[in-house]
């Protein structure tokens, strides 16, 4: 079963905003009936109506399951009796054609090896079937998610979908996995942040010594002093206005998280960053040596296959040692064809442009960019990224273009100045935030967003194919307090 992971939030039509509104005013009437002692809205009524919610989703998910296993052992026992015919093509080029003739002018040579190069790459793209790559993709490498048993993470999971406006019929298993993995994920930063909440809000209404404490907890977090001042700022003219007790303060930080978080994502107009179908999109991902980048791009290869779009990689990392190879194993890993060049020192921008005339002769939907790890102190380097955009630019001028730069969360702030150094020079147009599962500083994801102003577009929480996807800053902000 495909699940359109790109389009996810754009089907639900419920908004981050509208979300944080509705969960503001079901605060209130909380409020309100408890100060009226009206019962059938008391937190019990509630926390058993948040149980009953995914006790439903959970039946029903089971009897999917159940339907889908049915299903599958039916189509072994109908394809164990089907002969598999494999076919080797292999492309015919004539001995002419193999070379420029010898009585031709040079503009007739030059058209007839691009015409050789653009037959041989079509060939190149041809060995990967999409049909066998996507079920080789699903069965062997990229298992399908399995229901367990009805647990608190499941309950959870559930519970987070419901606020965003979701019905039990309506959630998959895929975003209920998902969550799992990001709150796993993020167990680390949500040790530090959680314990401190816990240990200073207690059950008194919110004091200027509080906020003090949340004030180092955010620091510690790397969440950034222009984020932490936001935060805190906000909070301290809500305590001016009326006593704050705890659940609402907290209700409150989760408002001001999210509204850190979407600013930039707002500004660029486009919520949830996805391939724009019928039209070329060129993803280029850039960043320093070691944050992840080949490795992300895999993950979003299988990521966008397993969405259903069709999906090519350059491997344009021509610097690093066995770079090359690396991106061939997450191609096949995710049944993804790989325009590579094996020759020592190859030219990137070369590479690019081969990948742009295979993705145009097959109507690729995504072509997925790996470029060699830089700093963005290194002018040269920089302008070798310059001259593949200019590449691009040139060859696909109706192209979608989007830059993403590759941070490792473990780096904390000297990720967020390589973010804001590289969105100078390489014109960034959002972030992917990688290895949340092994460091205390998530809090870098508000850093990100607050200072250098970039979008989060998608968050790596595990070293799985499956631990990265599109980002949603409600659910980071609840997986992120998720035990408070």
């Amino acid at each position: 079963m495909v699940y359109d992971w790109f389009n996810r939030q754009a089907s639900d039509d419920v908004s981050t905003e509208k979300v944080l509104e509705e969960k503001a005013e079901g605060s209130e009437e909380v409020s309100s009936d408890s100060s009226n002692n009206q019962e059938e809205s008391s937190p019990m009524n509630q926390e058993e109506s948040s149980l009953e919610w995914a006790r439903s989703a959970y039946a029903r998910l089971k009897a999917q399951q159940a339907q889908q296993k049915t299903s599958q052992a039916s189509v072994e026992i109908d394809s164990a009796s089907e002969t598999v015919v494999t076919v080797n093509v292999q492309p015919e080029f004539s001995a002419q054609s193999s070379g420029p003739e010898a009585g031709g002018s040079l503009l007739e040579q030059a058209a007839l090896q691009r015409q050789v190069r653009q037959q041989e790459l079509e060939a190149r793209v041809e060995e990967v079937s999409p049909q066998i790559a996507q079920q080789s993709q699903f069965s062997e490498t990229s298992p399908e998610p399995m229901l367990g048993e009805f647990d608190e993470t499941f309950a959870w999971s559930a519970e987070v979908l419901a606020a965003q406006g979701r019905k039990p019929e309506k959630i998959s298993l895929e975003e209920i996995d998902w969550l799992g993995r990001l709150r796993r994920g993020l167990e680390k930063t949500r040790q530090g942040l959680v314990k401190g909440l816990l240990e200073n809000l207690g059950d008194d209404p919110l004091t200027p010594e509080v906020l003090d404490d949340l004030e180092t907890l955010l620091l510690r977090a790397d969440a950034g002093v222009e984020a932490t001042d936001q935060v805190l700022d906000a909070l301290r003219r809500r305590m001016n206005e009326e006593v704050v007790d705890p659940a609402e303060g907290l209700r409150f930080l989760k408002q001001q998280l999210c509204n850190l978080l979407e600013a930039p994502i707002q500004d660029t107009g486009i919520d949830l960053l996805a391939p724009e179908r019928g039209r070329l999109n060129i993803w280029l991902f850039v960043g320093v040596n070691g944050v992840g980048k080949t490795t992300t791009l895999g993950k979003l290869a299988n990521l966008a296959v397993r969405s259903g779009y069709t999906a090519l990689i350059a491997a344009a990392d021509t610097f690093r040692a066995a770079a090359v190879e690396q991106v061939k194993v997450w191609g096949a890993r995710s049944g993804v064809p790989v325009i590579a060049n094996s020759t020592a020192n190859a030219d990137p921008a070369a590479v690019v442009f081969d990948a742009i005339g295979a993705a145009r002769s097959k109507s690729t939907d995504l072509v997925l960019v790996d470029t060699a790890g830089r700093l963005q102190t290194k002018h040269n380097l920089m302008e070798e990224l310059q001259k593949v955009r200019r590449i691009i630019d040139r060859l696909a001028p109706e192209a979608r273009v989007e830059s993403l730069l590759i941070l490792d969360a473990s780096q904390g702030q000297n990720g967020l100045r390589q973010a804001m150094a590289f969105a100078q020079a390489a014109a960034l147009t959002g972030v992917v935030i990688t290895k949340l599962d092994g460091t205390s500083r998530g809090g870098v994801a508000l850093a990100v967003a607050s200072e250098a102003r970039l979008p989060i577009r998608f968050i790596g929480a595990g070293e799985g194919i499956r631990d990265l996807r599109p980002f949603n800053s409600f659910e980071f902000v609840e997986a992120l307090l998720a035990n408070y």
